[in-house]
């Protein structure tokens, strides 16, 4: 609503500005104030054709058109200075205001047409061969700009340009951990579309260019939370297709501790304390209570595979995912955790190298002794089965973890592990269920944080925004999401679903890549150019 109400206002202000300055171009002051009206006689002033307006209509395109036709404003009252241009891109209405009462500012006529004639009689002298017309031309030029201006002009240009790319088009991500080896490795550039699911229009507006929530170096967040816009996506190329990798917000990342290592959530930092030992910083933090609170456009980015869609019903049974009962497809080159066992005399380590194992700081799993801990796919365990000679090699066990499985309630996940989940439906955009206290902590965070409703739990009743409620009703459709390293991801079966409105897009392909992060490791040259959006 504070957005709304700035634009309204900027609005009025720029009418008001053009009422001021149309008189200097022999236009009526009051075809500034008529709606659309304003923008025509603008435009004709410029030297645009009067339709060119309709432009301001088209979505992130209007961003561009405006700011070209206030710097050609301001040009055709004879302002060419770049503090000038850049006050009329700042904020319009203050710059016409200035121009309507500088009295040493008059209409020289439309700008865009007179540059352009310009420009052009200075490329006929040039293809013709006249060398001191062309240097009197140049020499007289008032649009001609200095080194320095043409430097400022490219580097704020490439940078407003790239933000926008990134902002609404395409942007570069890096895989930082191994949760979706062996399909997507650590040390992966890849490019991501935001159009294909729907692209979503910022909601942080205030921020640093390129930066995504934290400052290099110095540290701290690089972005403001107000003032911010309200959730909105265009519509969509596709829909999201189950056992496609996806890349969206962490949908608990809200409240976090950040440390060296990595974000943890508060929920996190209180179920599980070895986390505290085991990253002293994460205790000092916890301690002080030194926590950030972000919005959902700025928590921090994960990849995972889509498993699980709206409306299905999921479960793990000894590592296999079932949806609706039936077996899902498994990624080709999915990975679990192996406890291998070496003979005395060892193997041949240049063979386990060529089948890419332990190749990568990402392969081992805890001290490197015997037995061994390696993230293998299928295709690694059976090679290495069939090394026989005293080797062995079974599943990592993994321990039942009630607490640590979301929903975090032993009532519901009784029994529950990373290999053995569920079952769980996924709630679907207007599906009904039926809630209580036995099965609120599923959709708790959902109604609360995701729906911003006011939950309440008393006596045993569930209250939702004043009034007693047996019954909910989804606002939107979520997702559930896995690493394709199953036995080395944080993901759905931590902290539960994915909103729709989480989503930031499709994976396309890798366009380079470095082994264990290093480039001082190696460049993986046969990744280069490769899908990033594997099956």
């Amino acid at each position: 609503m504070t957005i709304l109400i700035f634009f309204l206002i900027s609005y009025i202000l720029l009418s008001i500005s053009l009422y001021l300055l149309f008189p200097k171009a022999n236009v009526d002051a009051i075809k500034g104030l008529i709606p659309g009206v304003n923008f025509i006689e603008w435009a004709k002033l410029i030297g645009r054709p009067a339709w060119w307006p309709i432009l301001l209509l088209v979505p992130i395109v209007n961003i561009f058109i405006f700011a070209g036709m206030a710097v050609n404003m301001v040009r055709s009252f004879k302002q060419y200075k770049l503090v000038h241009s850049a006050a009329a891109v700042f904020y319009a209405p203050a710059a016409f205001a200035w121009l309507a009462k500088n009295d040493t500012a008059y209409y020289d006529g439309p700008n865009y047409l007179k540059e352009k004639e310009y420009l052009t009689s200075i490329r006929d002298a040039q293809k013709s061969g006249e060398k001191a017309k062309v240097e009197r031309l140049m020499k007289k030029s008032p649009y001609k700009k200095s080194f320095g201006r043409e430097w400022t002009e490219s580097i704020f240009f490439a940078v407003f340009a790239a933000a926008f790319i990134r902002m609404f088009l395409v942007e570069a991500f890096v895989i930082p951990t191994p949760s979706m080896e062996g399909s997507l490795m650590v040390g992966d550039f890849l490019f991501v579309s935001k159009a294909n699911y729907g692209m979503r229009m910022p909601m942080t507006i205030a921020m640093i260019p390129l930066l995504h929530n934290r400052i290099p170096v110095v540290g701290g967040e690089s972005y403001l939370k107000k003032p911010s816009l309200k959730y909105k996506r265009l519509p969509a190329l596709e829909k999201i297709e189950r056992n496609k990798p996806i890349v969206f917000n962490w949908p608990v990342g809200d409240s976090v501790y950040i440390t060296k290592q990595r974000s943890y959530t508060l929920g996190q930092a209180r179920r599980n304390k070895a986390y505290l030992s085991y990253d002293r910083d994460l205790e000092k933090k916890v301690r002080k209570k030194d926590f950030v609170v972000r919005p959902v456009d700025k928590k921090d980015h994960y990849i995972k595979r889509c498993v699980g869609a709206p409306g299905d019903t999921l479960q793990i049974i000894n590592r296999q995912i079932y949806i609706d009962g039936k077996e899902a497809k498994n990624p080709e080159n999915m990975q679990f955790l192996y406890k291998i066992t070496w003979p005395k005399n060892g193997v041949n380590s240049k063979k386990l190298k060529e089948w890419g194992i332990g190749d990568t700081d990402s392969d081992f799993a805890g001290p490197q002794s015997n037995p061994y801990g390696y993230y293998l796919t299928n295709e690694q365990a059976d090679r290495v089965r069939s090394l026989g000679n005293g080797v062995s090699i079974e599943f990592w066990k993994h321990d039942i973890e009630p607490v640590k499985s979301f929903p975090h309630d032993p009532k519901i996940s009784k029994g529950w592990s990373v290999d053995n989940y569920g079952p769980i439906w996924i709630p679907a955009k207007d599906a009904t269920v039926k809630i209580s206290a036995n099965n609120i902590a599923l959709y708790r965070r959902i109604i609360s944080v995701y729906e911003h409703n006011k939950l309440e739990e008393k006596n045993g009743q569930i209250v939702i925004n004043g009034k007693v409620a047996t019954e909910y009703t989804f606002k939107q459709d979520y997702y559930w999401a896995m690493g394709d390293n199953r036995h080395n991801s944080e993901d759905s079966r931590v902290w539960g679903f994915v909103p729709f409105d989480h989503i930031v897009g499709k994976p396309l392909f890798i366009w380079f890549s470095t082994k264990n992060a290093r480039i001082f490791d190696g460049i993986r040259f046969n990744r280069i150019f490769k899908s990033a959006n594997v099956e």
